[in-house]
C-alpha cells in the first residue's frame, strides 16, 4: 500500500544543545526511594492520575509499552529519572503492618528527614539515622510482627536494638564500598533474629505485573520478555509462542529480588521491578539471579548484574545520555539511584551497598570527561547516513531522523525528520544502485519509506509488515530485501519500493513467531541470512525459490553479516556472549584448532568472568549487535552494548584480536571507502551523540593489531545543516543503522555510477580480486 506525499514543511535550524542536569537535584528522590516505595511515596511525588508503581499481591504493577524516549516501559512514575522502574513490596502475612493491598502504606511519612544527599559515610553527614539506609521499613515490619504475635515480641525488641547498632556501625563506613553484613558481629546477630521473625510472617501472594501494548501509545506490536529474575522465579523468561502483540500480558513475580524486562523486538527498551522483602535491609536484589541466555544463575553482587543495572539506568534515563562537543571538553556524570541495595555473594552472604550511586561512581569511574571530538585526518569518500533514532522534533510526536554526514569534509549536511508523514523511529537504511533513493524502515511502525536522496523529499511509503528492521537491495535486479522484525517474513519489494513482490515465511513449521531481525543479502543476490531471535537459529533463504533452511546459533541472535565471497555468515548472539559462524556452502568456518567446520563459535567472553569481571588488559564483548565484515574480507567489527567496545576479529581465522572503545548503546556499523585506499567503519551509539570512525588497518598491511579509532563526529545539526523540522531535544542521539555511499561491498561496488567509480581505487572497486 502506498500513500501520496504531503507538502514539504518549512525548514528551520535547531536550537542550542540543552543544559545538563546536576546530580544534587535527584538526591531527595533517591533517598526517598531508598527508604520505602509505598503508596505514600506515590501520592507524594507522582502526578495526579498516574499508575500505581507499587505492587503488593493482587495490586498490579502496570507497564505501558510506548514509543516515547525513556518511557518504553512506562510505570507511570519517574524514579531517579527513569520511567521504567517500579518497586513492589512482598507481602508478609501475620503482621499488623498495613500494605497497599490491605489498606495503607508501610510508613506514615517516608518523606520526613529525607531531603539531603548521602555523602561521606554510608549514612552521610546529614544525620538521617535509620531512613538513610532504608532500615525504617524493616523496623516498622519488625514492630508489626511483634504487635501481632506475643510470641514474637521479644525477637522484635531484639531486632529493633540490633537495627540501631547496625546503623551506627555502617554509618562509619564509606558509602561507595559494599559491606558483607556477616563481617559485622551485629550483622550476624541481626540476620539470625530476622530469620526467626520470618517464621511469624510468611510470604504472601505474588506480585502481579501487567504489560499493556496499546496502539494509541505504541506504533506497532511489542513482545515484552524477561531479562533477569531471581533463581526459581515462576515461568521466567515469560516468552510465548505468539510473539509480539497488541493487548495485555500479565505475569506473576513470586520471589523477592530484581526482575528486568526487555522487548524482544527492540531490546534496548527496558523495564525493571524490585520485589522487596520488608524483612531484609535496603532494596533486595535476591540471592541468585537468572539472566536470559545464561545457563547458570549468578550471584546478585556479580559484575554481570552490576553492568546490566548500570546499562539500565543509562538507557532509561535520557538525562544520562552522552552529549559530546566539537569545541570543548564536557563532563558526563550519569545519575544512579542513591539507594541502599542488598545483594548476595556466591557463598550466599548478604552484601549491603549503602549507596548505589556512590558505588557505581567508583566502579565505573564517574564522572568522566568527554574530550572535544576531532575528525579523522584522512577524509572518507562520499557520505554516511545514520539513523539518529532518539532525536525529538517540534513538528511531530514520534522520534527519529535520518542524518547525513559529508565524510569528505566531516560535516553534518542534512537531517530528514519527515514530520509530514510522522516518521516513527527510522532504524536502518539502504539505497538503490543509481543512488536516487534512500530507503528507511520505520521500526516502530509498519512501513518502508522512500526518500529522494538529493533533496530529502518523501516519495512514498510501502506497508510491509510489523516493525520492519533492516532493508538492503539485491545486487543485479535492485529489489529490496526487508526483514519483518515482529513478524514471520522476509519481504521482497520492487526497485523504488513501489510494491511487494514476494513474502518468504522464515520458519512456518516452528509454531513460533520467529522475529527475524538484522539480515544480510549475499553479494550474488541469491540469498538472505537472518537471525531468528525467538528460535535461536539462523534462517538461510533462497530468494528465487523461496525455500529456507536453518542452522542453530546462540542465545537471542540479533544481527547478521557475510563474507564478501558468500561462503559464510556471522550471527551475533546478543544474550549469548558469542558470534556464530555459519557455512553457506561447503565447510568454511575456522575453528580454534586451525581446521574448518560447518559451524563454529567465537567466544567473546573468553576473558570475562560473570562474577569477577573482565581480565585486565584483555578484550571482551557483551550484548553484541552488528558484526559487519569489511568489503575485502580482512576484518570483522562487532559492536558491544554492555562492554561499550568494538571487537576486532580476523574472519579468516575467527581469532579475537583486540577491542576498541565505543560509547553507551554501541550498536551498529557499516564500511565505507577511505580516500586513497582502505576502508573506514562508521560506528553508531544509541545513547550518545557521537559517531566513531574506525580504521581497521591504517597501513593496509593486513595486520589488524593496529586497528584504531581514527576520529569521532558530533551528529547534532550545525548552522549549515539542511533540516526539515526543528530539533527540540537529544540532538544527534540514538545512532543505530548506518549506510555509507558509495556502496563498497562486493556485489554492490561493481554497480557504482561512473562519478563514484572515479573516487575509488582499483582495489576498492575489486575488493576480493575477482576481476
Amino acid at each position: 500500500m502506498s500513500v501520496s506525499a504531503p507538502p514539504e514543511p518549512p525548514r528551520s535550524s535547531p536550537p542550542g544543545k540543552p543544559k545538563g542536569r546536576r546530580r544534587a537535584g535527584l538526591a531527595a528522590v533517591g533517598v526517598l526511594a531508598a527508604s520505602a516505595l509505598t503508596a505514600t511515596v506515590v501520592s507524594a511525588i507522582a502526578p495526579a492520575g498516574a499508575q500505581q508503581p507499587v505492587g503488593v499481591g493482587p495490586l498490579p504493577i502496570n507497564f505501558d509499552i510506548t514509543d516515547e524516549n525513556g518511557g518504553w516501559f512506562d510505570s507511570g512514575l519517574n524514579l531517579f529519572g527513569s520511567k521504567s522502574l517500579a518497586v513492589a513490596e512482598l507481602p508478609r502475612l501475620g503482621t499488623t503492618v498495613a500494605v497497599p493491598s490491605i489498606g495503607g502504606p508501610l510508613l506514615e511519612d517516608p518523606l520526613s528527614g529525607l531531603t539531603g544527599p548521602l555523602t561521606k559515610g554510608a549514612l552521610g553527614d546529614t544525620g538521617l539515622g535509620l531512613p538513610g539506609l532504608g532500615l525504617d521499613k524493616t523496623l516498622e515490619t519488625v514492630r508489626g510482627i511483634g504487635a501481632a504475635d506475643p510470641a514474637a515480641k521479644g525477637l522484635a525488641l531484639r531486632a529493633e536494638d540490633l537495627l540501631g547498632q547496625l546503623a551506627d556501625a555502617v554509618g562509619k563506613l564509606p558509602a561507595n564500598e559494599p559491606v558483607n553484613l556477616l563481617d559485622l558481629p551485629v550483622g550476624v546477630d541481626l540476620q539470625g533474629v530476622l530469620n526467626s521473625l520470618a517464621e511469624f510472617a510468611v510470604a504472601g501472594p505474588p506480585v502481579t505485573v501487567t504489560f499493556n501494548v496499546d496502539p494509541a501509545k505504541s506504533g506497532s506490536i511489542r513482545n515484552p520478555i524477561g531479562l533477569i529474575a531471581p533463581e526459581g522465579a515462576q515461568a521466567f523468561p515469560y516468552e510465548e509462542a505468539k510473539g509480539a502483540f497488541y493487548g495485555k500480558k500479565t505475569i506473576q513475580l513470586d520471589k523477592p529480588g530484581l526482575y528486568a524486562f526487555t522487548d524482544s523486538i527492540a531490546p534496548y527498551m527496558l523495564g525493571a521491578v524490585v520485589v522487596d522483602d520488608p524483612l531484609t535491609l535496603g532494596l533486595d536484589f535476591g540471592e541468585k539471579l537468572m539472566v536470559n541466555g545464561q545457563e547458570k544463575p549468578v550471584a546478585s553482587n556479580s559484575d554481570l548484574i552490576q553492568r546490566l543495572v548500570n546499562t539500565f539506568f543509562t538507557a532509561t534515563n535520557p538525562n544520562n545520555w552522552q552529549q559530546y562537543s566539537a569545541t570543548e571538553d564536557v563532563s558526563w556524570n550519569p545519575i544512579q539511584p542513591p539507594a541502599p541495595i542488598l545483594q548476595y555473594d556466591p557463598a550466599g552472604n548478604p552484601v549491603l551497598i549503602p549507596n548505589l550511586d556512590a558505588y557505581f561512581d567508583k566502579k565505573f569511574q564517574f564522572p568522566r570527561t568527554l574530550p572535544k571530538l576531532t575528525a579523522p585526518k584522512t577524509p572518507g569518500v562520499g557520505e554516511v547516513w545514520m539513523a539518529t533514532q532518539m532525536e525529538d522534533y517540534a513538528g511531530k510526536v514520534k522520534e527519529g531522523s535520518l542524518t547525513k554526514v559529508d565524510v569528505e569534509n566531516w560535516t553534518v549536511a542534512q537531517k530528514i525528520a519527515a514530520p509530514g508523514i510522522e516518521m516513527n523511529n527510522v532504524h536502518n537504511m539502504w539505497t538503490d544502485k543509481d543512488y536516487k533513493y534512500i530507503y528507511g524502515n520505520e521500526w516502530f511502525s509498519n512501513k518502508t519509506d522512500v526518500f529522494d536522496r538529493a533533496t530529502g523529499k518523501w516519495i512514498r511509503s510501502l506497508e510491509v509488515g510489523p516493525n520492519p528492521a533492516h532493508v538492503m537491495t539485491r545486487p543485479g535486479n535492485d529489489e529490496l530485501t526487508i526483514g519483518i522484525n515482529a513478524g514471520k517474513d522476509i519481504v521482497l519489494a520492487s526497485p523504488g519500493g513501489e510494491k511487494i513482490t514476494k513474502r518468504i515465511p522464515v520458519n512456518p513449521q516452528s509454531g513460533v513467531t520467529p522475529h527475524p531481525h538484522a539480515h544480510w543479502t549475499s553479494a550474488d543476490g541469491s540469498t538472505v541470512v537472518a537471525p531468528e531471535t525467538m528460535t535461536n537459529s539462523a534462517v538461510i533463504a533462497d530468494l528465487d525459490s523461496g525455500t529456507v533452511r536453518h542452522e542453530p546459533v546462540g542465545a537471542f541472535p540479533i544481527a547478521t553479516s557475510m563474507t564478501p565471497d558468500d561462503k559464510k555468515a556471522y550471527l551475533s548472539n546478543f544474550l549469548g556472549g558469542s558470534i556464530t559462524c555459519v557455512s553457506l556452502k561447503e565447510d568454511a568456518c575456522a575453528t580454534p584448532n586451525g581446521g574448518t567446520a560447518k559451524l563454529s563459535t567465537i567466544d567473546l567472553w573468553q576473558n570475562y568472568n560473570p562474577q569477577t569481571g573482565p581480565e585486565a588488559g584483555k578484550p571482551w564483548g557483551g550484548l553484541t549487535i552488528q558484526t559487519p565484515v569489511s568489503p575485502d574480507g580482512k576484518a570483522m567489527l562487532a559492536e558491544n552494548t554492555l562492554s561499550q567496545t568494538v571487537s576486532v576479529i580476523d574472519p579468516k581465522t575467527n581469532k579475537y584480536i583486540k577491542d576498541l572503545p565505543c560509547n553507551p548503546g554501541c550498536h551498529g556499523a557499516n564500511f565505507g571507502a577511505k580516500k586513497g585506499g582502505g576502508y573506514y567503519a562508521y560506528v553508531s551509539n544509541k545513547f550518545s551523540n557521537a559517531m566513531q570512525v574506525i580504521d581497521p588497518d591504517p597501513n593496509n598491511d593486513g595486520d589488524l593489531s593496529d586497528a584504531a579509532v581514527a576520529g569521532q563526529i558530533v551528529l547534532g545539526a550545525v548552522p549549515t545543516t539542511k533540516v526539515d523540522d526543528q530539533i527540540v531535544a537529544h540532538p544527534g542521539v540514538g545512532g543505530q543503522g548506518v549506510l555509507a555511499i558509495p556502496l563498497v561491498y562486493n556485489g554492490w561496488v561493481q554497480q557504482n555510477p561512473e562519478a563514484y567509480r572515479e573516487k575509488l581505487t582499483p582495489k576498492q572497486l575489486d575488493p576480493i580480486g575477482k576481476n
